[in-house]
């Protein structure tokens, strides 16, 4: 898979690449050749402090940081925490770039989000739209602190001539993913859903909404492939979107996951939780142009494979859970 010498003897960063994207990422960059990947984690550095930056990087000497780590989770997490969504990842990223800047680290990949998109953008959404409104309120202070990476990227950049780098990936699903029933995405959450009423012998599946936003999924390994494609050829200050350029409605994706795990019971929706963003779809063109990448993996197989690598590991995150809460 190495094509270029590009890689050769480079020493990788990769925030957040114990995670669920992060293992993707070390997938690639292995398959690569990358023999120096340091994975700083929170155990040992705090990235939302200065000090631990500047110790993470004396222990790491990085030519390239790829900046995932993000306290994220789903609306109900972004409703219930979002001063901590928008000072943690504000400041972890704000610093960690300025640090990168200072020691001379070659390359920032910075890792910002769909949510970062104003509510109410034209779809597809359009890289050149992200400043024309405010973002959808649930999720406002960690879309928009996301959003400074690409300010502070420019800047940096028209300033200091740093070569700093924005993509946005949409939402990403697969093998490995946040299943927790507190802070998981829509896709593991409705497979959980599915799955255990199933066991359980319950005959309805309750969900938040009505069913009418659309949104748009990424199968992780793609998006994975996509950053690290983009780490090596793209070295301009436009941001750039990662997707599929698949749109969805939830009422859909519901009735598609039903269906693959076999749940036949009836899907109930709760009005009287928020929808979120109305729609979501990325116009994936400046991927494709700037650096070659489109997704390659068909959403239905993709659900397949999470959907089983839930069932095989579903007694494993129960019993984490169970620890975590002390039972």
């Amino acid at each position: 898979m190495n094509e270029t010498n590009y890689w050769k003897n480079r020493r990788v960063c990769v925030t957040g690449g114990a995670g669920f994207l992060g293992q993707f990422v070390q997938a690639q960059l292995r398959a690569r050749g990358v023999e120096h990947i340091f994975i700083p984690v929170i155990e040992d550095y705090d990235l939302v402090k200065g000090s631990e930056i500047q110790r993470m990087l004396t222990d790491s000497h990085p030519d390239l940081i790829i900046h995932l780590a993000a306290h994220v989770g789903g609306i109900g997490a972004n409703r219930l925490h979002p001063a901590e969504f928008f000072y943690d990842n504000l400041m972890m990223g704000v610093e960690l770039m300025h640090q990168a800047w200072q020691r001379g680290v070659e390359k920032f990949i910075a890792i910002g989000t769909v949510c970062a998109y104003p509510k109410f953008t034209p779809v597809p959404f359009k890289e050149d739209d992200l400043w024309i409104g405010y973002p959808e309120e649930t999720n406002a202070p960690y879309g928009l602190a996301k959003k400074m990476l690409l300010v502070q990227a420019q800047a940096y950049r028209q300033q200091y001539g740093y070569n700093a780098i924005f993509l946005l990936p949409v939402n990403l699903y697969g093998p490995g993913d946040n299943f927790h029933p507190e802070s998981s995405h829509v896709i593991p959450a409705l497979i959980r859903k599915c799955i255990q009423a199933q066991e359980q012998g319950i005959n309805e599946v309750e969900i938040w909404g009505d069913g009418s936003p659309t949104r748009e999924f990424i199968y992780v390994e793609d998006a994975a492939r996509g950053i690290v494609m983009a780490s090596e050829k793209y070295n301009e200050p436009d941001p750039v979107n990662i997707g599929s350029g698949n749109e969805i409605s939830i009422r859909n994706l519901a009735e598609m996951i039903a269906r693959l795990t076999g749940f036949k019971g009836k899907l109930i929706w709760d009005t009287s939780k928020p929808n979120g963003q109305p729609r979501r779809g990325l116009d994936t063109t400046r991927a494709a142009e700037r650096f070659g990448f489109r997704a390659e993996v068909n959403f239905e197989d993709g659900l397949r494979r999470t959907i089983d690598w839930y069932r095989e590991h579903a007694v494993e995150i129960k019993q984490r859970e169970n620890r975590s809460r002390g039972v």
